[in-house]
C-alpha cells in the first residue's frame, strides 16, 4: 500500500491496479523538518528492527573515476586545525587514536557518492553512545553516525547510519563488533541563493551493509548533539572528517566519487 504523506517526502498519485499499486510523484519540501513526534535522542523512540544483513568478507573496489582517500595512507587528509593526522596507519586500515583528535580530508566535495568501510573494536567496551563511536561528517557539517549498535541500544537517531539527531535507520542492520561493515552514501548537498536562504536542502540516501537504511531524506539544517541549527550559507565544496570519539574504530577502503565534476 502507498506510504502516508509526511512534512518530508510526499508520495501522491497511488493508483492500485488490481493487485498492483503504482507509486509515481515524490516531492520534497524545502523548509521540510525531521519528524517532531519525538524529542531529539528521545530513548523512548521505538528502536528500528534488527535485519541481519548478507553475509560479508570482502571489499569493494573503487569504480574507475572514483577518488581513493584512505587506501594504504592517510597522505590525502590532515587532522583538524591542521598538522599531520595522529591516527594510526596499519596494514591496509586506519585506527582513530583515541584524543588525537578528527581528521579532515585535503579535497573539497560537494555532491558525492561515498563509499566507507569501517569496523568496530572487539571486545565491545561500554554500552548505548560509548561503544564504538565514531562519525562520517560530509562537508564538515552533515553526520552519517558510526557505532557499534550490534545488541547494543542507544537512542535512535544516534544508532549507526542514522543521520545524527535527525533520522534514525530504516533498520539496524550492524554487523558485530570485529567484523567489517559498509556504508554506501549519495549526497546531495544543499543549494542556497544569494541571500543565503535554502533553496535545496541536504539529502541523503544510505546502504549500510547492502540495506537500504536512509531514502532520500531531507536534513533540517546541520547535525547536532541536542540540537538542530538552522541552515547557514557555505561553500559549494567542503571537506569531508572522520571523528575521534575517544573508541578505536577502524576504517579502510574510503572512495568518493566526485558527482559534480566540472
Amino acid at each position: 500500500m502507498c506510504s502516508p504523506s509526511s512534512s518530508l517526502i510526499r508520495r501522491v498519485a497511488c493508483i492500485g491496479i488490481g493487485s498492483a499499486v503504482l507509486v509515481t510523484v515524490i516531492m520534497h519540501d524545502a523548509n521540510a523538518q525531521p519528524s517532531t513526534r519525538w524529542p531529539i535522542h528521545s530513548t523512548d523512540r521505538p528502536q528500528p528492527r534488527v535485519v541481519k544483513p548478507p553475509a560479508n568478507s570482502w571489499t569493494v573496489a573503487p569504480p574507475a573515476d572514483a577518488t581513493v582517500l584512505i587506501g594504504t595512507d592517510l597522505s590525502r587528509w590532515q587532522k583538524e586545525g591542521g598538522g599531520a593526522p595522529g591516527w594510526k596507519v596499519e596494514q591496509g586500515y586506519v585506527e582513530v587514536v583515541p584524543g588525537a583528535g578528527g581528521i579532515v580530508s585535503r579535497d573539497a566535495f560537494g555532491d558525492a557518492q561515498l563509499h566507507v568501510e569501517w569496523m568496530a573494536p572487539l571486545p565491545a567496551v561500554g554500552e548505548s553512545q560509548e561503544r564504538g563511536n565514531s562519525g562520517v561528517f560530509l562537508m564538515g557539517r552533515y553526520e552519517v553516525q558510526v557505532l557499534d549498535s550490534y545488541e547494543n541500544q542507544t537512542y535512535p537517531d544516534g544508532q549507526a547510519s542514522a543521520i545524527y539527531g535527525q533520522f534514525p535507520p530504516l533498520v539496524n542492520a550492524s554487523r558485530p563488533p570485529g567484523e567489517w561493515q559498509t556504508y554506501d552514501i549519495i549526497f546531495h548537498r544543499p543549494r542556497f541563493d544569494a541571500a543565503g536562504k535554502v533553496t535545496s536542502p541536504a539529502r541523503f540516501t544510505i546502504l549500510h551493509n547492502g540495506v537500504l537504511v536512509q531514502d532520500n531524506v531531507v536534513l533540517s539544517g546541520p547535525t547536532a548533539h541536542q540540537r538542530r541549527p538552522p541552515y547557514e550559507k557555505h561553500e559549494d565544496r567542503l571537506p569531508l572528517s572522520l571523528q575521534d570519539h575517544g573508541t578505536k574504530v577502524r576504517y579502510r577502503n574510503i572512495w568518493i566519487r566526485d558527482l559534480e565534476k566540472p
